[in-house]
């Protein structure tokens, strides 16, 4: 969110004191808000939680007309932030991942989000009425709040962070993560109902529990990518049914590969993209794909945690201020039978935040 600070300082009064009343709309936001805690101990850029209590309604976000940018940001901001002016930037996605089953038969979905702006991360806990429990990962860069903390201004900020997840996992097992690409952005309209990018990822989270449900869920809408990008989703289930949904860029209809793994390209031309290079608007990554793939491979049937946590580090990537899709943020490891997570911020490798969605636990270990 760029220049909000004075803008909501000046509202922070009113809101609280409208807060005070009692009933009023902003007492579930501000408890949201109370909720926030600090995960990890570095300098600049932290892992973070929250409990997201208010009661959002996602088709009321969507009904609100979404056609650019600008109308999926105002009606973000209608829903969590209510009688507030504020205004905020859309978010990019890079990014890595796969969907394997571990030799304790649990699915595992690993997720590397590569951004090369560094950025704290916010675990996002919801319980949606009518809807599924999930954890979710947003990047709190894009909304001017890296140290969510600080400022009651940055502390409203994340209220946003239901609408501005990049994956996530839900209490049914679905597990689904967004990945960039270097075609032009979709834009459907065949009169269905328009949903943008994040917004996707909440609707999954919050209504699909398989990964053949998430697909049909999305099949309702027409698809805006945000933020001037291209972009396909990878969904996981408990079953380990993975498949990547692209918006094909030479005909914009939503298509459905099955598929182990995913990075920047899309995996439906798979054959036309060609490692360390950019292969135009089918795109880029292959050799990251190829290193994940080359691990799960070699060690087919004895598949483990530490594996998957090789695969994660063989397709993570350092700093590169010219590639918006270096640069990993976070690493994370969905057990989608368990219902249970395991984050590394930044490549920290030593350092794993562990999770479980069932009693909403977080921890972390220094190694």
């Amino acid at each position: 969110m760029k220049a909000i600070q004075w803008i909501i300082s000046a509202l922070v009064a009113v809101v609280i004191i409208a807060a005070a009343v009692g009933g009023g709309v902003y007492f579930t936001r501000l408890k949201s808000i109370h909720s926030i805690r600090k995960l990890t101990d570095y300098e600049n850029y932290n892992l973070y939680r929250m409990d997201i209590d208010y009661a959002y309604d996602l088709d009321r976000l969507i009904d609100r007309g979404i056609t650019d940018n600008q109308s999926m940001i105002n009606a973000i901001l209608a829903e969590a932030l209510p009688y507030l002016p504020i205004h905020m930037k859309a978010p990019n996605f890079g990014c890595s991942a796969f969907c394997t089953q571990g030799t304790d038969g649990h699915t595992l979905m690993g997720r590397n989000y590569d951004f090369k702006n560094d950025t704290s991360a916010m675990l996002v806990y919801c319980t949606p009425k009518d809807g599924y429990a999930s954890v979710a990962f947003a990047a709190l860069d894009n909304i001017n709040a890296n140290t969510p903390d600080a400022s009651m201004a940055k502390k409203l900020a994340t209220l946003t962070a239901p609408f501005i997840c990049l994956d996530g996992m839900n209490e049914k097992g679905v597990s689904i993560a967004v990945l960039t690409l270097d075609s032009d952005p979709t834009y459907q309209q065949t009169g269905k109902p328009m949903i943008a990018t994040t917004l996707a990822i909440r609707l999954v989270l919050d209504r699909a529990a398989t990964t053949a449900e998430a697909v049909e869920l999305l099949s309702k809408y027409d698809m805006f990518a945000s933020s001037g990008r291209d972009y396909h989703f990878y969904i996981t289930d408990a079953s380990g049914d993975g498949r990547v949904l692209e918006y094909d860029c030479n005909d914009p209809t939503l298509t459905v590969t099955p598929s182990r793994s995913v990075t920047n390209f899309f995996v439906m031309y798979k054959d036309n993209v060609l490692p360390n290079q950019r292969n135009g608007v089918y795109g880029h990554g292959r050799e990251r794909y190829d290193a994940i793939e080359e691990i799960l491979d070699a060690n087919a049937g004895s598949i483990d945690r530490e594996i998957a946590w090789q695969a994660l580090q063989a397709a993570s990537q350092a700093p590169n201020p010219q590639d918006v899709t270096s640069n990993t943020q976070w690493s994370i490891l969905y057990d989608n039978t368990a219902l249970t997570a395991e984050a590394v911020i930044r490549r920290d490798w030593n350092t794993k935040t562990s999770y479980d969605l069932v009693s909403n636990v977080a921890v972390t270990d220094v190694g």
